[in-house]
């Protein structure tokens, strides 16, 4: 030890920065190591992290799991009433929701709020407070919309007489639904169930539905991912905005249209509503997803989602089990009147999104993102690069300008989660705590730790 110091030093330097700095301010030679510590410090679920991580199995699983997202094909066919297509929804007084499943008086205010707005929608009760006691009683069933192949954004409310999105994957020929975006203000998905809502609803059944109906006919199939990668070098990132992808999407739809009845209010409705293309944009990442789900020792996230009070994710060797934990809070803007007391958690199925490679993950495509999630533009190409380290492939379709087009994060492994200590980023709206009230902001959150570490330990026992 004595002679150590009278050597030259050769040092490597693991940690902090600023240990190597010291040291190369002093002349020593320093090779830096960017080393941090996984999430979870337990010595067992450390152990099963780096074994499953040396894995063949794994490893072959994840190409095949990630290999048939890649491949998917997804395309919109037409639009349908729910109860048409959606199974478990004929014959029943059933309404689906975001998130993993949950018991109605465990709900969020938004959800109740909106679950009640759907039974008045669908004339199961008068009123709210008669629909409040109807669901109480059990007469009215709830589920979640991924047990029936759909996704909802913010409380994903289907009901059986609404409209849906028929979203199929033309290469391995699943199928997946969405509701119709209602626009801004007060609207079912943050909760509102006044007759303004209800009367748009029935406007979107009777008048929207029936002309893109006829619509979708004269276009035929409809790719999407062409779509999403070209909104992407257009500035959207395909979940808060959504402004090119919509635009692209009335391009395709506005001849057609103008050949249908009531095709001019239907143009009217979707030119005003930016977010229009959003519950289609979910539809075809549940589609993918749904592709690369059930490959025996697969680590790949399939699904992420939030009910209001828990987020749950589904990993592809896992079935189709959720991995839950509390829903965060976000962290971003909100609009006058309001602060972070007001906010409900995090609330939604539209972070299939960021489980498909977009949305967050590809906020370095819409720097203007930043003026609604708060942060600013390098934040946004940051959270699009840290993204890379938990992922198992960058996509190839969808590039982002600001990164030099490399392709967006996607296939988001369990075992990286961990062992990089990055937990995945999402950007989302933010809705009031109490039903109705609507959308008091956007910004930022992450999935919960507790979710990745609980599918570890289950992943180890398989």
């Amino acid at each position: 030890m004595n002679n150590l110091f009278s050597q030259e030093l050769k040092v490597i330097s693991s940690g902090l920065h600023d240990f190597a700095t010291n040291l190369q301010q002093e002349q020593v030679s320093v090779c830096e190591v960017d080393f941090a510590p996984t999430c979870n410090a337990n010595q067992e679920d450390a152990l099963a992290l780096a074994k499953l991580m040396q894995s063949e199995k794994v490893k072959q699983a994840n190409e095949i799991a990630a290999e048939r997202y890649l491949n998917s094909n997804p395309c919109l066919e037409g639009v349908a009433i729910a109860s048409e297509v959606i199974e478990g929804l004929q014959n029943t007084k059933r309404i689906l929701h975001s998130g993993p499943p949950i018991a109605f008086e465990d709900m969020c205010g938004p959800m109740q709020g909106a679950i009640c707005g759907a039974i008045v929608y669908e004339g199961w009760a008068s009123d709210v407070d008669a629909a409040f006691e109807l669901v109480k009683k059990g007469e009215v069933v709830t589920d979640a919309c991924h047990h029936h192949s759909c996704v909802g954004p913010m409380a994903g409310i289907i009901s059986p007489s609404m409209p849906v999105f028929i979203v199929k994957n033309k290469e391995y020929g699943n199928v997946s639904y969405s509701n119709f975006n209602e626009g801004l203000g007060k609207v079912l998905r943050f909760g509102a169930n006044g007759s303004e809502v209800i009367d748009r609803l029935n406007f979107m059944r009777d008048v929207l539905y029936v002309a893109l109906k006829e619509a979708l006919k004269l276009c035929g199939s409809i790719e999407i991912k062409p779509l999403i990668a070209q909104a992407l070098s257009m500035g959207d990132e395909c979940h808060n905005r959504n402004a090119a992808a919509t635009g692209l999407l009335l391009k395709i739809l506005a001849p057609k249209l103008a050949r249908v009845k009531d095709g001019d209010k239907a143009l009217e409705f979707i030119s005003a509503n930016d977010h229009f293309f959003l519950n289609i944009s979910m539809a075809a990442c549940k589609c993918m997803l749904d592709a690369a789900a059930n490959v025996k020792n697969s680590t790949m996230v399939v699904a992420m989602a939030r009910n209001g009070v828990n987020f749950g994710i589904r990993v592809s060797g896992l079935a189709d089990k959720w991995y839950q934990a509390p829903a965060n809070f976000i962290k971003g803007l909100y609009f006058p009147g309001f602060s972070e007391a007001d906010a409900n958690p995090d609330l939604g199925d539209s972070a299939i999104t960021e489980t498909a490679g977009i949305g967050g993950f590809a906020m370095a495509a819409a720097p203007a993102i930043v003026k609604f999630v708060g942060g600013t533009t390098q934040d946004a190409v940051q959270n699009s690069i840290n993204m890379q380290e938990i992922c198992l492939k960058e996509h190839p379709s969808f590039n982002l300008p600001a990164l030099n087009f490399a392709g967006s994060a996607c296939c988001i492994d369990i075992l990286k989660v961990l062992d990089r200590n990055v937990l995945p980023i999402i950007n989302t709206g933010i809705a009031h705590k109490q039903a109705g009230v609507g959308q008091i902001g956007a910004g930022i959150t992450n999935a919960p730790l507790d979710c990745f570490i609980n599918a570890l330990r289950d992943f180890k026992e398989e």
